[in-house]
């Protein structure tokens, strides 16, 4: 892909955001670049199992665990790393239980050695571990109970990961915080977000207030990427990129990366990865292209960090609007999220991502989620090809105008009405989706 020739050393001087909008853009990265190991919603669940453990202070007898229908299609199909090749709510609930350190948050099980991997599997047989449709509107929420003697424990979490919002003893309220129908409560404000603060904070902005989380993902990501590529991992998309078409062609490269992190997160891989908008394949999609970009264009650490800033800040704009979880794939905020660090990275501004992003959204804006399973892989090469496509029109002179489906004037309009349609449209795509996948 050549460069286009708007280079951003020729640009007038930028005037950064003003204190407290750049210290809530900060607030914003350091919330969502966290690191987690394995799919964050069994991950979710093997939290709350360890947290109510340790409020119990017991092993369960029994459990009994309510979740809505985004935690059921998301856990169904994916492993649940060190548990010795476990899938499902009950083997999360059973590794937190058993073995989970609560402390670690969503790294909960992180630490679970080899040896325990009977452990978890002998109490999953031996133990109730009941699982039901919470009839909470949330798409995120679960509510576990446990029992021991006399003694139960209960820890809710609503809206996002680690939202534990009720802690209870023996019926006794331990801790209650807000509200379970407040949106990311306890966390910054997403609505300040839009594009052009977005490109002028990642132009500005002291990178010592981010470097140390950017380059975390970096490391992290590209290290669950290369085990990918040279494992056997899951549909194994990555190498099959690599294998079947041009390797050395950068577009395909960057597909090959992202898939390949999902194909071994997927399947089990005990590796963490640093996660965006509460998704690891989000997280991998938004960065792993920036990274294979920048290395093949010589790019340096700065530059690097600023294009990152760019792909997660879009990547978590356009999730705003749509929700943590949704029949709207994650991956097509975050491939298009990269497109847009990668415009950075060749010198792109505001017009160049503006109308990268519109054109992207207008190509993949209908791809849905069907829980987090092997073929995520193929749906971020998918997402990742659609962003760089979507500059690739901008290049050639092409783009798609408002009134283009769902595509309106201005790219923060058009990641609304993306963010409504997936909000409030594919509710009922979502409920069938579920069904469907229960056999219902």
């Amino acid at each position: 892909m050549e460069p286009v020739c708007h280079q951003a050393a020729g640009r007038a001087p930028v005037q950064p955001l003003s204190p407290e909008r750049t210290a809530a853009y900060v607030r914003i990265l350091r919330e969502e670049l966290v690191p987690a190991m394995g799919c964050t919603e069994p991950i979710a669940v093997a939290y709350a199992a360890a947290k109510c453990r340790e409020v119990l202070g017991a092993l369960p007898e029994r459990c009994l665990l309510s979740v809505s229908g985004n935690i059921i299609k998301n856990v169904k199909s994916v492993i649940v790393p060190n548990t010795g090749g476990l899938k499902g709510l009950e083997a999360s609930v059973a590794a937190g239980a058993v073995a989970g350190d609560a402390g670690a948050v969503l790294e909960v099980v992180s630490h679970i050695p080899p040896e325990r991997h009977g452990d978890i599997r002998a109490y999953l047989d031996s133990h109730e571990i009941r699982v039901e449709l919470s009839d909470s509107t949330e798409n995120f929420y679960l509510d576990l109970r446990m029992w021991a003697g006399e003694h139960t424990a209960r820890v809710v979490i609503s809206n996002y990961h680690t939202n534990i919002i009720l802690l209870e003893r023996d019926g006794a309220v331990l801790f209650r915080s807000g509200d379970a129908g407040a949106q990311e409560g306890g966390l910054t404000d997403r609505s300040v977000l839009n594009v052009a603060d977005i490109l002028t904070f990642a132009r500005t902005v002291d990178l010592s207030q981010v470097r140390d989380i950017l380059l975390r993902q970096v490391a992290y990501n590209t290290a669950i990427a290369e085990e990918g590529l040279q494992g056997s991992w899951g549909a194994q998309v990555g190498k099959t990129l690599m294998s079947q078409y041009d390797s050395a062609d950068l577009v395909l490269r960057a597909k090959a990366y992202a898939a390949a992190g999902s194909d071994a997160r997927m399947s089990g891989c005990s590796l963490p990865v640093v996660i965006v908008s509460g998704s690891g394949n989000q997280g991998m999609t938004a960065s792993l292209p920036v990274v294979v970009f920048a290395r093949a264009l010589d790019k340096s650490e700065d530059e690097l960090c600023r294009a990152l800033i760019v792909s997660n800040l879009v990547t978590i704009h356009q999730k705003t609007g749509i929700g943590r979880l949704s029949a709207f794939c994650g991956a097509v905020s975050a491939g298009i999220g990269a497109a847009a660090g990668i415009v950075t990275l060749y010198g792109g501004g505001y017009e160049e991502v503006a109308h990268t992003v519109v054109n992207a959204l207008a190509i993949l804006s209908g791809m849905t989620c069907d829980g987090a399973k092997p073929s995520c892989a193929a749906k971020i090469a998918a997402a990742v090809d659609a962003g760089i496509f979507g500059y690739k029109l901008f290049l050639n002179g092409q783009q798609f105008y408002a009134g283009d489906g769902i595509v309106t004037k201005g790219v923060d309009n058009t990641i609304e009405n993306v963010g409504r349609m997936a909000r409030e449209g594919m509710r009922e795509t979502d409920r069938e989706i579920l069904r469907i996948m229960v056999g219902d």
